[in-house]
């Protein structure tokens, strides 16, 4: 017969560590046995069977805050509290699901960080006005960066970019500037570029390239900015193209965002 076991023999009857059963003493799960007459701590048999029920629900995945109420329950508010659980459990695996998914896209780089459709349109687009695989990287990058930057202005930015692509003039456009990349950045013929662009984009304003909700951000000109600049350390012509557009539409008047570069000719489709 005896008087029951020490916190060591307890805990490993259990199945935990002396730890463990003193975190649980901690949080109040289970109460600290009496001692002995030697100052030993001593567990019965009601004790090491509470350890085991904390353990197990625990390993269910029970908060350590909620197991004490759930141990001290009635049996019908404990299988409610299961219940519950197993819901939350079952949202868990929903989310965890999800980003193992998203792992496995990302092993594809940037395209899981935009939506299948855009994607699709960008392929597409790509494949019609002769891409390399460096540009298709670049706009895709200009995309992303649009979403996590003006998230609430990128699906009407996508929307502006398509109707653009009916107009000829407009394509034509596009096929130029993005071979103007490969230019250097004195070419004569970005200036004839920039005056081009800047023209057609202040004669048909709804396709200038900037994604609406910016004019309405205090930091919309360092939020454009951000935009603006992508690439131009890549293809140094660009950065000269965008600063001869950017000049002709300040003098205009269009779209300003405030201080610092704030018009809409980097936001490249």
């Amino acid at each position: 017969m005896t008087d029951g076991v020490t916190i060591g023999r307890a805990a490993a009857f259990a199945g935990v560590t002396v730890k463990t059963v003193r975190h649980y003493h901690k949080h109040g799960l289970i109460d600290e046995p009496r001692r002995d007459g030697s100052g030993y701590r001593r567990y019965g048999s009601a004790d090491l069977l509470r350890l085991v029920q904390i353990r197990m629900l625990a390993a269910a995945g029970v908060p350590l805050a909620e197991i004490g109420a759930i141990l001290d329950a009635d049996p019908d508010r404990f299988a409610a509290a299961l219940v519950d659980v197993e819901r939350r459990l079952d949202d868990r695996i929903d989310e965890l699901i999800a980003r193992r998914d998203m792992l496995r896209r990302l092993a594809t780089g940037d395209r899981a960080l935009l939506p299948d459709r855009v994607l699709a349109k960008l392929d597409k687009v790509a494949a019609d006005l002769g891409f390399t695989p460096g540009d298709v990287t670049m706009a895709r990058e200009g995309l992303v960066l649009i979403r996590a930057l003006v998230p609430e202005g990128f699906d009407d930015y996508i929307a502006r970019v398509e109707r653009g692509l009916d107009d000829p003039r407009y394509v034509s456009l596009i096929k130029r500037m993005w071979r103007a990349a490969e230019w250097e950045p004195d070419d004569p013929r970005i200036d004839e570029l920039a005056s081009a662009m800047a023209d057609h984009y202040l004669a048909h304003p709804a396709l200038l390239p900037i994604p609406s909700g910016l004019q309405a951000r205090t930091d919309g000109a360092i939020r454009y900015s951000l935009l603006s600049q992508h690439g131009e350390e890549r293809r140094p012509a660009w950065a000269r193209l965008n600063a001869l557009v950017e000049a002709r539409w300040r003098a205009a008047g269009v779209l300003s965002l405030g201080a610092g570069r704030s018009t809409a000719s980097g936001a490249r489709p």
